[in-house]
């Protein structure tokens, strides 16, 4: 949790490609963090796909893991594309690992989200399903601003780093009142 005034931040990418752009996106974000917030980057690509009879036998070490980044951060960053209109099956994978009982980590987080798309809508349909989806875990997800970067490809360089000014400033400003978000939660708002 908070270190001496300092908003330490868990992003997730909701894409496992080498050179995504939503990773490209999230790492960014790392770099554009405003003064007092640290953002680390969790892996979810060793988690198992959920299966009932796995959890019976406990929980798998990458699950714990994650659980435990969650539970240990003051805010999640979700980073994702999107695939078919919704959230992608690896990051809705992880999420649903992570919410099992007892003491699911989403609980009262402060969140913010926002997706990198080729087209046009800028993961606008996948935002809004994430927001469904965390209502009953009852994440606290910052309305505004809402982040869609769409037409990625002129946006990014050949190996997804960020390289449009617009979009650097778009994140920077997410990013700032993301930090207000989860003051005004941590100071009762």
């Amino acid at each position: 949790m908070t270190n001496g005034g300092r908003l330490d931040v868990l992003g997730i990418s909701g894409s496992l490609r080498a050179k995504s752009f939503n990773s490209g996106a999230l790492r960014a974000a790392r770099d554009l963090a405003p003064d007092g917030m640290s953002i680390d980057i969790a892996d979810i690509s060793g988690i198992p796909l959920y299966d009932g009879d796995v959890e019976a036998e406990g929980m798998p070490e990458a699950v714990l893991r994650l659980r435990a980044q969650i539970a240990a951060a003051d805010g999640l960053l979700i980073v994702t594309p999107e695939y078919n209109y919704s959230i992608p099956g690896v990051l809705k994978n992880a999420i649903d690992w992570a919410s099992r009982p007892p003491d699911q980590p989403f609980d009262g987080k402060p969140m913010a989200i926002m997706g990198a798309s080729p087209g046009g809508g800028g993961t606008t349909r996948c935002q809004y399903h994430l927001r469904q989806a965390f209502i009953f875990l009852n994440g606290l997800i910052m309305n505004r601003p809402e982040l869609m970067i769409s037409g990625a490809r002129a946006l990014f360089d050949d190996d997804a780093n960020l390289t449009d000014e617009g979009t650097r400033e778009r994140i920077g400003a997410l990013l700032t009142a993301f930090a207000g978000w989860i003051r005004a939660r941590q100071n009762g708002g």
